[in-house]
């Protein structure tokens, strides 16, 4: 079992009296559901299902705890963990009692086969997944006390194997042009724009509540095949509106929540690290500041503020609570606690 959190670390991420933390000696949930984030009789007592798509893969990260520069040779911690948009949001969706179903590929060697066995571990349904005769694709990436240095990701087999991994969308087994899947799906942008812009006029799409996110600012731009779905939400970071907005020098979250309105989108969540995140759509607009926490973690973090999103509009709650408890997930999350849900 993974340790606690502090009682003080609680009080502070979820706005609770320190005595009330220090006397439950229990999760984050127990602590959320005090605070009214989550109903978690019904949340965890119901199976959703939810389709998430893009990249399923493995992460390896390296981790010190010193200050880092580019070229830098650092004493540290390298693991080795089941990672990827999609998967992220997966594993984080299944903390709250979801049943996430992936859409993604994998190759058929060894490291596809322990990515499978891990996510069935997981609660995560992957009858649907795309094997491919390519490796399994891979994430790198160094993180320092001052945030993420660098990262490549190699999601070659994700985009090769294209449309197919949408398969069971289109052929009836969860979905048709003819039968559209009518839930929520969660989208990244390790897949292609061209696939995009398929998803963006498909029928089988037309009626899914779809959430997406870039995966990483250098795959930003593709979002603007998509932008203009009538059921899509945008989660984006600040810098990600900047390349898709086509604007730069956007102080705050809001200021790229509405360059995206302008540049067509229907509805976006923008984060903007430790400053407040905005939810906006063209007639409402809301925003919460985050738990300020020492960051002990950076990968994942959006992956997890975008899951706490999605789980909580699921069980029922406003627009501002939800926005506020993904908020408070993703601190807890960067301040480096495994009970963060």
């Amino acid at each position: 079992m993974s340790p606690l959190p502090s009682a003080k670390l609680v009080a502070r991420v979820y706005n609770c009296p320190l005595p009330f933390a220090r006397a439950y000696s229990v999760s984050w949930k127990s602590i959320a559901k005090y605070r009214g984030y989550l109903h978690l009789d019904t949340m965890h007592s119901t199976s959703h299902q939810i389709i998430c798509i893009g990249s399923v893969l493995w992460d390896i990260i390296g981790r010190t705890p010193r200050e880092m520069r580019v070229g830098n040779d650092m004493p540290g911690r390298i693991t080795r963990l089941p990672g990827g948009v999609a998967m992220n949001i997966a594993m984080t969706l299944a903390r709250f009692g979801l049943s996430p179903v992936l859409l993604s590929a994998l190759g058929r060697d060894k490291a596809g086969q322990e990515l499978i066995k891990t996510a069935q571990d997981l609660g995560l349904v992957t009858d649907h997944i795309y094997l491919s005769a390519r490796p399994t694709d891979a994430y790198m990436a160094i993180e320092g006390m001052n945030g993420l240095i660098a990262a490549i990701a190699d999601a070659h087999s994700l985009e090769d194997a294209g449309a197919a991994i949408l398969t069971p969308l289109m052929d009836g087994t969860l979905g048709s042009a003819l039968a559209p899947y009518r839930g929520a799906i969660a989208l990244d942008g390790n897949l292609t724009e061209a696939l995009l812009s398929e998803v963006s006029r498909s029928e089988a799409f037309v009626a899914a509540d779809l959430r997406i996110a870039p995966a990483s600012p250098g795959k930003a731009e593709r979002l603007r095949a998509i932008i203009g779905h009538k059921g899509a939400t945008l989660y984006v970071n600040l810098e990600e509106a900047e390349l898709i907005s086509g604007k730069t020098g956007l102080p705050t979250a809001r200021a790229g929540a509405e360059a995206l309105l302008e540049a067509g989108a229907r509805r976006v969540v923008v984060t903007h690290g430790a400053d407040a995140a905005c939810d906006a759509c063209v007639n409402e607009t809301y925003e919460a500041e985050p738990p300020q926490v020492i960051a002990q973690r950076i990968t994942g973090a959006g992956d997890t503020f975008m899951a706490a999103h999605i789980a909580g509009e699921i069980d029922g709650m406003s627009r501002p609570k939800a926005l506020e408890f993904a908020q408070k997930t993703a601190a807890a999350y960067v301040a480096g606690d495994d009970n963060y849900v």
